[in-house]
């Protein structure tokens, strides 16, 4: 499985240490959760809280930074990048400002808490949400399969 990455670094911070191999291994792994085998692509952006909160204003109408939103290509079934046949997941943005304030909230690492957020993302991505409590414990209890299997964790 290949995954095609469109990374854009909006921000100033720096970013994780081998920051497109640490998207590629959560995306890789989420899909694995899944048993999708498909080449798959995502955007992600790392941004800071004030270009985080117009945006969530912009598509959530809530009017405050948040860590991450997700935007998936897909409802019930992905599109395919005719040039490389890989799958449409949709795009990431993570506000890398607050990802830095909750590691140190949370007593971990930033590039745990980055995996964290990208993991939690690409569920999304994949269509799971968190709005009852079943789909919730489902969604985080696959998010953290996925991180101990990298070896990332709290």
């Amino acid at each position: 499985m290949k995954i095609y990455i469109d990374m854009t670094d909006e921000q100033k911070l720096p970013l994780p240490e081998d920051i497109e191999k640490l998207i590629e291994d959560c995306a890789r792994e989420a899909l694995n959760e899944e048993e999708i085998a498909e080449d798959a692509e995502l955007s992600v952006t790392f941004t800071d809280n004030e270009n985080i909160r117009k945006l969530n204003n912009e598509f959530r109408k809530i009017d405050r930074e948040t860590d991450v939103l997700s935007f998936p290509l897909g409802d019930e079934s992905f599109e395919v990048d005719p040039d490389n046949d890989a799958v449409l997941l949709g795009d990431i943005v993570i506000s890398l400002e607050k990802a830095r304030s909750q590691a140190e909230e949370y007593g971990h690492s930033f590039r745990r808490e980055v995996a964290f957020l990208l993991t939690h993302s690409l569920f999304h991505l994949l269509g799971y949400d968190h709005e009852t409590p079943d789909e919730e414990k489902e969604m985080f209890e696959k998010q953290e399969r996925v991180l101990e299997r990298l070896g990332i964790t709290r």
